[in-house]
């Protein structure tokens, strides 16, 4: 194993869960842009692009605070790359949490040449922390690049090295955002990208333009329910085979995707989540005979049309439930590597929660 594999590894693997003092940071490569691990001269570029305009309304911090707390992101960052920590000068204390942090390069407009390349703004998997396998993200971009897909192009590429199992990636259990209450259009994006709600705290910032507090909105996503495929996917973006943890990601995509039976016959569907019209009679032909039904059915007058609605509901609901919370389903001949009970433990399978697996082990063998 290389020096960097063992890094990474020794990120989720070490015995007292404590992060290695040092790691290797990827390049990550987009459709719209590229990302370089962060360098201490890009920060002076920040403030070129004005990347800390309007900084309250998308963080919730003043312009200067946010300034400092990403210059010690940056230093953070490239101290771990070096394996020149100092714990007592990093943002937080006692080593147990670090900073990933990758500018953002997109190419030069009329240049011809791939290497010619401008930086945008930054990306970040911040409180990196290895004991409970969770990391922030966050993206700070310059006043005139925001808006135009670059966030939600360098999100889903990040959190999927982030989620893949050592020593590719992270082996990350969960990734966070927070976000001001007022930056709705932020929140917008995340719950397109995967992340739920997972709560707020009341009057946790202040709200500099309209002089009062505000709620902070927290939200999350695990890796045994994040679906990088389906994010960029959504916004008619590909995935990059050479990325770090996409293939992966991809062998998690093909599995959930899958795993849909149709009850009524036993038999196995090979049928993406979102239905599509023609798919939509066919998923309800299994409820109630035939699609021709649902056509008589719509027709027959607004109380037919509801039942038929309702059963339609009932029929995508249900093989909903059956991908994301019970996943049953018989091994196929030749097909072993699907073949689970559980969507977590196929994320098991891939590597995650290897070491709570040996804990509890031990735990009863004791």
């Amino acid at each position: 194993m290389s020096n960097e594999s063992q890094a990474v590894d020794d990120v989720v693997n070490a015995p007292d869960k404590e992060l290695p003092t040092s790691i290797h940071i990827p390049m990550i490569k987009g459709e719209m842009l590229q990302l370089r691990p962060a360098r201490l001269e890009d920060l002076d570029i920040l403030d070129q692009i004005d990347a800390f305009y309007d900084a309250s309304t998308i963080t919730g911090r003043a312009g200067e605070a946010e300034r400092s707390v990403v210059t010690s992101w940056v230093r953070d960052s490239v101290a771990w790359s070096l394996g020149d920590v100092d714990v007592e000068a990093t943002l937080y204390a006692h080593g147990h949490t670090r900073t990933i942090s990758w500018t953002m390069l997109k190419k030069v407009a009329g240049s011809t040449s791939p290497d010619d390349l401008s930086p945008i703004g930054m990306i970040f998997l911040t409180r990196v922390d290895a004991w409970s396998r969770s990391a922030r993200i966050q993206v700070v971009l310059g006043r005139d690049f925001r808006g135009r897909g670059y966030s939600r192009d360098a999100m889903p590429r990040v959190m999927t090295y982030g989620f893949a199992a050592a020593p590719v990636g992270l082996n990350l259990h969960r990734v966070w955002v927070t976000v001001p209450e007022k930056n709705t259009r932020a929140i917008s994006v995340y719950q397109s990208l995967g992340f739920t709600l997972e709560g707020t705290l009341r009057h946790a910032l202040w709200d500099e333009e309209n002089s009062k507090y505000q709620d902070q909105v927290i939200m999350g996503t695990l890796a045994d329910e994040y679906d990088p495929v389906r994010a960029l996917d959504t916004f008619g973006m590909r995935m990059n085979p050479d990325n770090p943890g996409v293939k992966e990601a991809l062998s998690a995509h093909e599995h959930s995707i899958e795993i849909v039976r149709d009850h009524h016959d036993g038999t196995m569907e090979v049928r993406p989540k979102r239905a599509t019209k023609d798919s939509g009679k066919a998923a309800l032909a299994g409820a109630d005979g035939s699609a021709e039904a649902v056509d008589a059915a719509a027709t027959a007058g607004s109380d037919a049309a509801e039942n038929a609605k309702a059963a339609r509901h009932r029929h995508r609901t249900q093989a909903e439930d059956d991908v994301n919370e019970q996943w049953p389903y018989p091994e196929r001949d030749g097909d072993a590597a699907t073949s689970s009970t559980s969507k977590r433990a196929w994320w098991r399978r891939l590597g995650h929660g290897r070491d709570r697996d040996r804990s509890q082990a031990a735990d009863a063998e004791s």
